[in-house]
């Protein structure tokens, strides 16, 4: 992963880098969209309409690779890379069990040959060889050395044409020099090996554990980059995002088909607030504020159908952004069923304390996996609206007060379960109330680190609203930073075209 890319050249760095406040309001004032900035270092350089060739094209797909993996390192604290094999009754999985047994098989074949067959084994050493050498730090000349004159291969293919290779002592030296490279968590898998005498099978394994330390290097180096990335991140993705644009025209269209619809929401908005006619238009787009634009267009990503394409920019955070928004669907369904059941039962439950606290408690276990496609909402509903009224039977037993009777558990319980219909009142409530709290929340300022006060009927999930708002207003405020200067011309374009036509004159970017 090339992370220099970023310092080629001067004109580069100059040309696109970006004062870290770019997602502030003043950047996105009018003020400012309607100012000639063709000639300020900080705005990304457009391309003209070209035809792209297959290289250009995977250029721009590694340069995306790159882009997202830089980003995941720097964002996820978690992020490494994990050994998986293949499910055995996979076809994948069965077919690499079946290469491999035949490879084992006819090295272990040549191996019993009389004299013995050891082309094969010694392109095993050759290859082992490199994968030490590839281990070591710099500067380490002496094991350097030591392994280059151990497992020398034509030493070897000599050593086999008089028949005096020693094969046991050759994977005991590769063994001993794998225990002084290892990470620590590796030790046991060292002694295994050291525990283990057919031949064939000890290759077998000396590769399986030299996967295990190639992950294990991988994974260090992902640590030791972390800091770096994290320090450099918004200047390195907005040039690789730029790498991608010059290469690949088109990179924005998606972007800014989703900031045209924000642009189209908030003029519908605006015309249904003040009743005017649709001739007003023109006048209503001078006024919106383009910072609302990118925020409600931040809020749509929340409600985003994840099977059709995000916008370039937010490639990189969709899952993240998916997570939450399955997050925030359990969240509703959470705060509906509390607020149904405290409308229907009344305060001599309401006021317990820690009731509400109860009635999430029996919800969420219910509702875990809500994200999987084989996950049946209405059933899940079922079962908490059945389990609400056996909690509220007991709690109104506890306090000597008249239980639900059948008819009003059956109310209860059908009104609960009636959140997942499209429409339903409460669920559109909460809704709402939700996306209220999201928006407050991205119209506060960065350096404000206070949350906005909660909508009415949202106290219950609280705690787990006020982090998924954080790890959102986290998302959003470092997406302005990285990629506020391609949402400027675009926002300059789509609401003050005839700025942006004066000022380009002919010459009008394509993207």
């Amino acid at each position: 992963m090339p992370l220099n890319d970023d310092q080629n050249s001067d004109s580069d760095s100059s040309r696109l880098s970006e004062s870290t406040a770019s997602s502030s309001d003043s950047e996105y004032s009018r003020q400012s969209f309607n100012s000639d900035s063709s000639s300020k270092p900080s705005s990304p350089a457009s391309s003209p309409p070209k035809m792209v060739t297959f290289d250009e094209l995977m250029a721009a797909a590694r340069n995306l690779s790159n882009l997202t993996l830089a980003h995941e390192i720097a964002v996820n604290a978690n992020f490494c890379i994990k050994h998986e094999d293949h499910p055995q009754n996979s076809l994948a999985g069965t077919v690499k069990q079946i290469v491999h047994k035949a490879f084992w098989d006819h090295l272990e074949s040549e191996l019993n040959e009389d004299p013995p067959e050891y082309e094969h084994a010694i392109k095993l050493f050759e290859e082992i060889k490199e994968i030490l050498l590839s281990f070591l730090a710099p500067g380490a000349n002496r094991i350097q050395n030591q392994i280059c004159e151990v497992l020398d291969t034509d030493l070897i293919r000599q050593q086999a044409e008089h028949n005096a290779v020693d094969i046991h002592g050759l994977a005991n030296y590769i063994i001993n020099t794998m225990g002084k490279l290892c990470a620590p968590i590796r030790d046991n898998d060292i002694k295994q090996l050291k525990a283990t005498e057919n031949i064939v099978e000890l290759l077998r394994q000396i590769f399986h554990v030299l996967d295990l330390m190639k992950m294990d290097v991988a994974n260090y180096t992902i640590q030791s980059l972390r800091p770096y990335l994290r320090r450099n991140l918004v200047d390195y993705e907005r040039t690789k995002f730029q790498e991608i644009l010059e290469e690949t025209p088109s990179a924005l269209d998606l972007t800014t088909e989703w900031i045209k619809e924000s642009i189209e929401d908030e003029l519908s908005s605006i015309s249904n607030e003040s009743s005017s006619s649709p001739g007003a238009d023109h006048s209503s787009k001078s006024s919106i504020s383009p910072t609302l634009v990118l925020n409600n267009g931040y809020l749509k990503l929340l409600q985003w159908d994840y099977h059709k394409t995000i916008p370039e920019t937010l490639i990189t955070d969709e899952v993240r952004l998916q997570e939450l928004r399955e997050k925030l669907n359990q969240l509703k369904i959470i705060a509906c069923v509390c607020l149904i059941t405290n409308n229907m039962v009344g305060a001599a439950i309401v006021n317990m304390p820690d009731f509400a606290n109860q009635l999430k408690r029996i919800s969420v276990p219910l509702l875990e996996g809500m994200s999987k496609k084989t996950f049946d909402l209405k059933e899940a509903l079922n079962a908490i609206g059945v389990q609400i009224c056996i909690k509220v039977n007991e709690s109104l037993t506890e306090r000597d007060l008249p239980t639900l009777n059948a008819e009003m558990q059956s109310n209860l319980m059908g009104q609960i379960a009636s959140i997942v219909e499209e429409n339903n009142p409460v669920s559109s409530l909460i809704d709402k109330r939700i996306q209220l709290f999201m928006k407050s929340l991205l119209a506060l300022p960065s350096f404000q680190k206070c949350m906005p006060a909660l909508p009415g009927g949202l106290s219950v999930i609280q705690p787990e609203m006020e982090l998924v708002g954080s790890q959102f207003a986290s998302i959003v405020e470092f997406n302005k930073q990285v990629y506020g200067p391609f949402y400027a011309n675009i926002l300059k374009k789509l609401l003050f075209p005839e700025a942006a036509i004066g000022k380009a004159g002919i010459e009008v970017p394509s993207n």
